[in-house]
């Protein structure tokens, strides 16, 4: 699944009449280069969740052959990833696991790696983390399962059965077994994924952390991150995306 709903005021006036995941970096856009990305790791179906400018999403989606199924989970109204995860729940059937990532980052992780590490754990989630700065941080103990979580803005923290803890960042790239469902019904209608991880793990589910220091990593929340990505990139400036 790729989340592409968000309306990504931070990077406006780009996205005043595009939405975030349409925005181009290099010769494709940002959704696009996702797209690619799971295609290479064996992904054959993939649901994309949209809302801001959808039309515009669901038109690019179209308009090109990925030679994968694509399935369109449209939220008239956002509902946080959790939320959104959960709308999209009819598409994951039986109990394999899937990947879960943002459409607004970049990343060269080796995404087979991250799923066959979550196939060796038998872990409910395996979430790509990197040790970089943020206001929030998951974290993990010695056996590098999910332990708590803290927030440096607001002071709030919270950590459970240890006393020894790394603080990791969460990198928008998850593999999921589709059991964490259960552990969504109290959520309600709009909610992150954060809260339910921390439940699952204090429950005694295995959140695992998944190491990816040594990829390439940008997360496209800002202007200048997506003219940063675009010189990584070395391509052509950003034209925007015409529907036709």
């Amino acid at each position: 699944m790729l989340f592409a709903a968000g309306r990504g005021s931070r990077l406006a006036p780009l996205t005043d009449r595009h939405p975030k995941c349409l925005v181009r970096a290099g010769n494709k856009t940002l959704l696009e280069h996702n797209i690619l990305q799971l295609k290479a790791a064996g992904v054959d179906t993939l649901v994309i969740n949209v809302h801001h400018f959808s039309e515009q999403v669901i038109e690019f989606i179209r308009s090109r052959d990925f030679g994968l199924t694509i399935h369109i989970s449209e939220e008239p109204d956002l509902l946080g990833q959790g939320g959104g995860l959960l709308q999209a729940s009819q598409y994951f059937v039986g109990d394999e696991a899937f990947l879960v990532c943002n459409s607004d980052i970049y990343t060269d992780l080796d995404l087979g790696s991250l799923v066959a590490a979550h196939r060796t754990s038998q872990s409910l989630a395996t979430l790509a983390v990197a040790k970089r700065e943020t206001s929030r941080y998951l974290r993990f103990d010695e056996d590098k399962n999910l332990c708590g979580w803290e927030n440096r803005t607001t002071g709030e923290k919270v950590s459970w059965n240890t006393k020894s803890y790394e603080k990791l960042a969460f990198n928008g790239v998850q593999v999921v077994s589709p059991k964490l469902f259960d552990y969504m019904t109290e959520f309600g209608n709009v909610f992150s994924t954060i809260p339910v991880y921390l439940k699952a793990a204090e429950a005694g589910e295995k959140i695992k952390a998944f190491p990816m220091d040594h990829a390439y990593w940008i997360d496209i929340g800002a202007v200048e991150k997506l003219e940063e990505l675009r010189k990584h990139l070395s391509k052509e400036p950003y034209e925007g995306f015409k529907p036709s």
